[in-house]
């Protein structure tokens, strides 16, 4: 019995004394309440009731959610703000030794650096300026913790709450904000319309007069056109007439010298000639009979040519 006993203790002893450390966690370990060693991740033999597991610290980014602070601005003005820290433990040991408890140490530190840093700054600027805030608090919390085995990764404010009345006026400031740009754009609106619509009128009436020329010009050229194919019907018409008329009288010549009565002709001038001096009447023919049974001959002839030439 006492040695199934023995065993019992011995085998409890030896299962106490492995130790499994899961991922993402160190474990810290005491020999007889001593800093001893950390535990990384795996599985580890450790001496029974000599050393003792201090604490099992995650090593994974962490995230710490601050509850809104009441802060004064420069300005006098009561707001709240909120903020989420997002750190991660790069030294298990320090955490553990050199503080009581970090995460409480982050958060005062934050408090305070955020009072201290808001009350620099108008509302206005703090309303503009998260950014800003969020990195300088960064840096100096970063260097706080720094002593205490604390990585600050992030900053970050979720929310910034101004009183009632002041929240009323921002509201009706952005209302006026927005009815004036709402002005502005419909002004714009209607000036670019004033203008579209003077261009309009204007590139029509610049389309009309450039139709306009372009249409007198093609009737001055319809004209033009018209005016030179009549004068050449017209010059060709006489073209015609003095060719016929040409070709007439060759053709009369030609047949008063076939039929061989050059004699006639000559007659005839003469009695042309008698008739214009006939026809003054200062001037008094004398003809003997034999001249004027000529002239009978040579008007009958004359009569002849003048079927022949029709």
């Amino acid at each position: 019995m006492i040695f199934i006993i023995i065993a019992v203790v011995i085998l409890i002893a030896v299962l106490s004394s492995i130790k499994v450390v899961n991922t993402g966690y160190v474990y810290l370990v005491e020999r007889f309440g001593q800093f001893h060693r950390i535990l990384e991740p795996g599985w580890h033999f450790t001496i029974p009731f000599a050393d003792f597991v201090r604490k099992k610290v995650s090593t994974k980014q962490q995230i710490l959610d601050i509850e809104p602070q009441t802060v004064i601005t420069k300005d006098n003005v009561n707001i709240e703000i909120d903020n989420v820290i997002f750190y991660k433990v790069v030294s298990a040991k320090d955490s553990i030794y050199n503080i009581e408890n970090f995460r409480s140490g982050i958060v005062y530190s934050t408090i305070t650096n955020m009072r201290n840093i808001v009350g620099e700054m108008t509302l206005d600027e703090v309303l503009s300026g998260r950014d800003r805030i969020n990195s300088k608090l960064l840096t100096i919390i970063d260097e706080i913790t720094d002593a205490y085995g604390i990585k600050i990764l992030s900053v970050e404010i979720k929310n910034i709450i101004p009183p009632r009345e002041i929240q009323e006026a921002m509201e009706k400031q952005m209302k006026a904000e927005r009815d004036k740009r709402a002005i502005i754009l419909q002004a714009e609106g209607l000036k670019q319309s004033e203008i579209a619509k003077a261009e309009g009128v204007k590139q029509s009436k610049i389309l009309t007069a450039e139709a306009e020329k372009e249409a007198n010009i093609r009737r001055a050229e319809g004209l033009k056109e018209s005016q030179l194919l009549e004068a050449e019907g017209k010059a060709k018409a006489i073209s015609a007439i003095a060719e016929a008329e040409s070709q007439a009288i060759e053709k009369i010549n030609k047949s008063i010298i076939e039929s061989g009565t050059n004699e006639v002709v000559i007659a005839l001038k003469q009695v042309e000639a008698l008739k214009e001096m006939a026809k003054n009447p200062a001037n008094k023919l004398i003809l003997p009979n034999e001249t004027l049974s000529g002239l009978g001959s040579i008007a009958a002839i004359a009569d002849v040519l003048k079927d022949a030439k029709n």
